[in-house]
């Protein structure tokens, strides 16, 4: 068996082996000679969406950028690049992402298929600056689906790695542009009574973290995309919060030099959206992992639903983060068809009181469709998750269509999809 952890050593792999291919001819090989496989990416996850118990299959060594199409305003990419690397790519290029989630360490193939997400009233899930996809089959046969163009591209996009490897992704690409970042301090809870929307849509992106200890968000990360000369200073205030005088982490107690740049200073759209660097460690490490998402016209009702949970929350979080993210129409997306809220918790490496907690934190988010984020920790029964997912028998038969064997099928998705 493969000893191998994921990044944050809460979960051990029970695969067999660990391949490593250089080309698509070796990546052809390998799927059509195992019974079952599924690719590692990033090993961000926190549960066993990645995992087998047959072969792993690792892109890292297909990392490269293949095309830059100023004209479509399109990038190309092999499946095994990771959001760091491809963006220094990018802006030396004058072009960038729309947005980009809080880790730039992340795989784009695997951050694709989880629906991983940034921050932003606007911004929909990164999946969505996805233009097409090249898919290897079980028996190796290569397809390609276009945005637009495929009926089945919804489908596929969030495929949670059920339908065979990524070897490529085509991605919108824009402008490059400048963001500031300012963080501010003890916004009280009370602020969002009265101006929430006004709040999550202040700027580009703008995230709130608090420790559920106070009725406060300790900390707003507000991101700012600035004008062509780099203008408009911050606001020396936020809804009552001040601008803290030197550089944070959310995390108390964590060194600042992992974080990207902050106090307002200008700099490139990858160093500031993320809120880590990417040759650091990112978060806290050592941790666990959860994420709900909510229609957004429900995020004061669910904010304070969670409050009654605080003297639980709080012994057990390092801290939790709450961001916007714009609706999309990828069938297995937790946004599908609704501007959402992400609510996520970062725990402590304590899984026994976690797993005790989390029941109670569903029950007070289940009057509001809650929906979990596919790769991190949660305890909603199959039948209740499925409810969520209007496309999800759809889903369904696009796995039994794309790989009728069920070689990239796994216990995760064999639980909570084809049960």
């Amino acid at each position: 068996m493969v000893d191998q952890l994921n990044w944050a050593g809460n979960y051990r792999y029970s695969s067999l082996e660990l391949l490593e291919p250089k080309n698509l001819e070796e990546v052809k090989e390998l799927v059509v000679n195992r019974r079952s496989i599924r690719v590692l990416g990033s090993r961000h996850s926190f549960n066993g969406i990645a995992d087998t118990g047959g072969s792993h299959l690792s892109l890292r060594k297909m990392n490269r950028v293949i095309d830059l199409d100023r004209e479509q305003n399109i990038v190309t990419v092999e499946g095994g690049i990771r959001y760091g690397d491809l963006c220094r790519y990018l802006n030396d290029h004058g072009c960038a992402l729309h947005n980009l989630a809080s880790l730039p360490h992340i795989s784009v193939a695997g951050a694709v298929a989880t629906a991983t997400h940034g921050s932003g009233v606007h911004h929909a899930s990164l999946a969505s600056s996805v233009r097409a996809i090249e898919l290897m089959k079980s028996d190796g046969e290569i397809t390609v689906l276009t945005r637009g163009v495929d009926p089945e591209f919804d489908g596929a996009a969030v495929g949670l790695g059920g339908l065979g490897v990524v070897t490529k992704l085509t991605l919108d690409v824009v402008p490059s542009f400048q963001v500031s970042q300012t963080v501010y301090e003890r916004l009280p809870f009370s602020a969002l009574d009265s101006d929430i929307e006004d709040i999550l849509s202040a700027a580009y992106s703008v995230s709130l973290f608090t420790n559920w200890a106070e009725p406060i968000f300790n900390q707003v990360w507000v991101k700012r995309k600035l004008g062509t000369n780099g203008e408009d200073e911050a606001p020396s205030h936020f809804f009552g919060a001040l601008p803290a005088p030197e550089k944070r982490h959310m995390v108390s107690g964590q060194s600042v030099v992992n974080c990207s740049e902050q106090l307002g200073a200008p700099g490139p759209w990858y160093e500031r959206l993320p809120h880590f660097r990417m040759d650091f460690t990112p978060s806290a490490g050592n941790e666990l992992q959860s994420e709900y998402f909510i229609p957004r016209r429900h995020a004061l009702e669910a904010i304070h639903a969670l409050g009654k949970l605080s003297d639980l929350i709080a012994p057990l979080l390092f801290i939790s983060e709450i961001r916007t993210i714009a609706s999309d129409t990828f069938w297995m997306s937790p946004c599908y068809h609704q501007d959402s809220v992400g609510l996520h918790f970062t725990w402590k490496p304590e899984w026994e009181r976690v797993r005790e907690l989390i029941p109670l934190i569903e029950h007070e988010l289940e009057p509001f469709g809650v929906r979990p984020h596919w790769a991190k920790l949660f305890m909603l029964e199959p039948e209740r998750l499925q409810a969520r997912y209007d496309r999800l028998a759809d889903f369904r038969q696009l796995l039994l269509r794309y790989d009728p064997t069920g070689k990239f099928r796994n216990t995760f998705l064999d639980h909570y999809i084809m049960n």
